[in-house]
């Protein structure tokens, strides 16, 4: 089966459906392939900092965003030696109209870019539907080749191919670009655990001991729990007594529940990887979020770079979809555009690994320096950097004209 689109999205993450719904609303015929039947997959960070709230807003879908089940997170740091808390990101201190991260799972966020994008006559979403190849053609890459989850196969040809596909990107690897890779000193495991009302709500606290760092982010009803060991040391091997004796230790306060943990089949574990494209772009293909830049989960900044990366491709690509095909100039305006906020983020990253991360999974530390300690309590002010970084990030993406809509009620 051959068939044509102006643009074809390859994974519906959080990045590809805001690039399709932008496309979309800029009159582009866009298709997203979705591998999965549906978007009900757990275990993400599902953290929607306040760059991707005012987009909401500006995109008319703030309220029906916020009518969802969510817990709100107003700051974050990290436990001291001490006992005390330093407080590394305040969000409150930014002021915008959502100083804060809504926790919210990933599936409902999703499924309101897909009912958006369904109102498009020009949006297509295809689930159940998985990207086996690019279609090279004259040294560009002028499509993909599919299969559905019946065993149909097809080709898609179109004039840009968007690759959203996650950190393991096959489009990626199909089109031969290989990212620079940086160290990570851990490996992390998801797992969720009761939560009651109002415990930990509105912060983000870390716990350490032992060479392991848990972070509970609160959700309704539980905490989605990240749990951090040092790297290439699989928690798992040593078994579910053994696992829920050393959350135990790290949480006491969730020693009462750790029986929730029934097998190690409800851990989940995560390769931590954080690396950088060189390049961005072939003839014909564009890489935006996981698939050009894999962040570190801390600070929970992925999601929103991914998106505002699909932001600055749909801004600037509408107008030569709406012409034709996108010239590699087009391309590379991305990558120009979105370079610096990724390599400054990723920087921040890096400097947490090296003096918080780093000492913790090699059991020098439990804790941040403690001249970092003591520089963020003599001045709390230091604390709207990190939370400007990380909740706006240096050049905050706003949506186009084109794509801007009166708020819709949350009840429609």
């Amino acid at each position: 089966m051959n068939e044509r689109t102006n643009c074809v999205v390859v994974g519906g993450g959080p990045a590809g459906m805001v690039a399709g719904l932008l496309l979309a609303r800029a009159g582009v015929e866009v298709t997203v392939l979705e591998k999965h039947k549906d978007f009900l997959r757990d275990f993400r960070g599902d953290t929607v900092h306040p760059s991707t709230l005012t987009l909401l807003d500006e995109l008319g879908l703030g309220e029906k965003f916020l009518s969802l089940p969510h817990s709100e997170i107003s700051y974050a740091g990290f436990p001291a030696e001490d006992g005390t808390m330093m407080r590394l990101a305040d969000l409150s201190r930014l002021k915008v109209a959502h100083p804060y991260i809504a926790m919210v799972p990933q599936w409902d966020f999703l499924d309101l870019l897909a009912d958006a994008g369904a109102k498009e006559p020009t949006f297509t979403l295809r689930q159940s539907t998985e990207m086996t190849g690019l279609i090279m053609e004259q040294g560009r890459v002028s499509g993909v080749r599919y299969r559905t989850a019946e065993g149909t196969t097809g080709e898609l040809r179109a004039d840009l191919v968007i690759a959203a596909d996650g950190r393991w990107s096959l489009a990626r690897r199909e089109a031969g670009l290989i990212p620079k890779e940086y160290d990570t000193p851990f490996d992390a495991w998801w797992f969720r655990i009761s939560r009651e009302d109002g415990e930990l709500e509105g912060r983000l606290t870390p716990k350490m001991r032992n060479r392991r760092l848990a972070v509970p982010l609160p959700r309704k009803g539980y905490f989605q729990v990240a749990y951090l060991g040092p790297k290439g040391d699989d928690l798992r091997t040593k078994g579910i007594e053994w696992f829920r004796e050393s959350v135990a230790e790290v949480c006491p306060e969730f020693a009462d529940r750790v029986d929730e943990l029934k097998t190690t089949d409800d851990v989940k574990f995560l390769d931590v990887k954080m690396n950088l494209l060189r390049k961005w772009h072939l003839d014909g293909l564009l890489c935006v979020g996981d698939a050009a830049h894999a962040m570190s989960p801390v600070g929970g900044v992925g999601i929103n770079l991914a998106v505002q990366d699909a932001v600055a491709a749909a801004t600037l690509l509408a107008e030569p979809l709406r012409k034709g095909r996108p010239s590699v100039a087009d391309l590379a305006k991305v990558r120009k555009r979105r370079l610096a906020p990724t390599m400054l983020v990723q920087g921040l990253q890096r400097l947490l690994h090296k003096n918080i991360m780093r000492p913790v999974m090699e059991g020098k530390r439990n804790g941040p320096p403690p001249v970092m300690v003591k520089l963020f309590s003599r001045f709390p002010v230091l604390s709207y950097f990190p939370a400007r970084l990380l909740g706006l990030g240096l050049r905050p993406e706003h949506a186009p004209a084109f794509a801007r809509r009166a708020m819709e009620p949350a009840g429609n």
